[in-house]
């Protein structure tokens, strides 16, 4: 019957929590885990920047992109970036991983430990409703502005590959009439909600909306405080944080796996090779009638099974952070400092 100790919280370290279980070692820690955050920023960019040096390597321009098994290369055509411009794209992602990476090291070894003790603008505690819709705001006011960048592509920088005429375009007049954009979402306007956009326009103009209610819901969290309704609704832990947002991860998991199954507009099929059908059964997965593996084919599935994964992390998390503790098989409230037996 093994004591798992547990570890004052001011130690950074989560009671019961063993070194290799991540992140969740720093859940105290505000400056080591900014450490632990901007490092894993930097992992994301250094694939990026290497899987697209790796896949122009290995790239053979006089056959289809979907049947090489590239999965980079045919975002940035279908964006519309020149072929010319693959290599310092690549280059780039590299040097800002290095940026990224260094900052990440410098707040895990020698920045603070805790940063509300030295910048308290950046400090924070996971029970401060206000702070946590700060912090969402600002990242709500980023992904408008991320939302935005595309649509200054799309409009100004040199346009976007068009499916239906096989060639770069620039799309001068977004779609911004409110009834066809929400109609998608509402189910009004194509046949497969969001996923039946039907024209560049559509595409460009919806990320108009969303990068503008993206920075005003952002502008009105970092300026206001939780209603007194909601606080009851949520549970404010650095636990039930992570659950929201493994929960949204697998949201947009599904979404983006039927995205790429069956639109042609956002994955042009002279990229992603012909479009999907989900096959239903034990395992499910979106395959073509001929079973002809495209990278169409493996990239939505692979994002399926990515968001159904991720729903298990929300749904552990979610119960984790509502008091079931999975050592105990009950629903008993961790304790803090206190020891907890698990069986052997």
């Amino acid at each position: 019957m093994p004591v798992i100790e547990r570890i004052p919280p001011q130690s950074g370290v989560v009671a019961g929590i063993p070194w290799w279980s991540g992140n969740a070692r720093l859940t105290e820690l505000s400056g080591k885990l900014l450490g632990a955050h901007v490092a894993h920023g930097g992992l994301i960019v250094l694939w990026a920047g290497a899987m697209t040096l790796f896949e122009l390597a290995h790239w053979e321009p006089t056959t289809p992109m979907y049947a090489q098994g590239l999965i980079v290369l045919p975002h940035l055509a279908s964006q519309g970036w020149p072929t010319d411009s693959y290599y310092a794209i690549g280059v780039l992602h590299l040097i800002s991983s290095a940026f990224l990476g260094f900052g990440g090291i410098f707040h895990a070894l020698w920045g603070p430990p805790v940063l509300e003790k030295q910048f308290r603008f950046f400090g924070y505690s996971w029970a401060d409703e206000g702070k946590m819709t700060s912090i969402l705001g600002i990242h709500l006011v980023l992904l408008g502005l991320g939302a935005w960048l595309l649509v200054a592509k799309a409009m100004v920088f040199g346009g976007l590959y068009d499916s239906a005429t096989e060639a770069v375009r620039l799309v001068s007049a977004p779609t911004l009439d409110p009834g066809r954009i929400f109609g998608y979402v509402v189910g009004a306007v194509g046949r497969h909600w969001l996923m039946g956009v039907e024209s560049l326009e559509d595409v460009v103009g919806g990320h108009v909306w969303v990068g503008g209610l993206c920075v005003a819901g952002g502008v009105f969290h970092i300026l206001t405080k939780p209603f007194a309704w909601t606080r009851s609704l949520f549970v404010w832990s650095g636990e039930a944080y992570l659950s929201y947002s493994l929960g949204a991860l697998a949201l947009m998991g599904f979404i983006a796996a039927y995205y790429i199954a069956i639109n042609p507009v956002v994955y042009p099929e002279q990229f992603y090779g012909p479009l999907l059908a989900l096959r239903v059964g034990i395992f499910p997965r979106f395959t073509t009638e001929g079973l002809v593996l495209t990278n169409r084919v493996w990239l939505a599935n692979a994002h399926f099974w990515l968001g159904f994964f991720f729903l298990q992390g929300h749904i552990w998390h979610a119960l984790q952070a509502r008091g079931f503790a999975f050592w105990q098989g009950n629903s008993a409230p961790a304790i803090a400092n206190e020891p907890v037996v698990a069986e052997a």
